[in-house]
């Protein structure tokens, strides 16, 4: 039987590959973004905090006695190569990319959610105080991203 330890470890492996796959997103999608300046500076300062959360994860885990899984790393690194490659040949791609990122915002903070209402039933304030942070991050950049899906789509394309 799993037990919740069991169960917070092996989600905050799944977050730290999130976070990487996340990185690559917001990398590509950053490196592609030419008429949208303000929306290039938000997803810059957003992958400067996502450059920093697979650490933060790490040091969990390791408190935990756990290590990070290479190959759901290296999964969540090729689906968003995958992504950005197929978005490089839309006319919209910032809007859907836009979208996209939105989604993305929306599946990990419900990630953070689970990992903080976890880390509080196993008693480990310090992952509850991580996840926390993270956690208030994605929220800004999801409220950030909600509030400005009209005008990305209001610019001329």
């Amino acid at each position: 039987m799993t037990t919740k330890e069991d169960r917070l470890l092996q989600w905050l492996r799944d977050a730290h590959a999130m976070e990487k796959q996340a990185e690559a997103m917001l990398s590509a999608q950053a490196s592609r973004i030419v008429s949208y300046p303000e929306l290039k500076q938000k997803i810059e300062e957003h992958l400067a905090e996502t450059r920093r959360h697979p650490d933060m994860l790490q040091s969990c885990i390791e408190r935990r006695g756990g290590d990070i899984s290479i190959l759901k790393d290296l999964m969540g690194r090729f689906a968003a190569m995958g992504q950005g490659l197929g978005g490089a040949v839309m006319d919209d791609e910032v809007i859907k990319g836009s979208m996209a990122s939105y989604t993305f915002e929306h599946m990990e903070i419900a990630a953070y959610e689970v990992l903080i209402a976890t880390a509080e039933a196993c008693g480990d304030v310090e992952t509850v105080a991580v996840c926390q942070r993270i956690l208030n991050e994605e929220t800004a950049m999801a409220t950030w991203l909600g509030e400005n899906l009209g005008p990305v789509v209001a610019h001329p394309i």
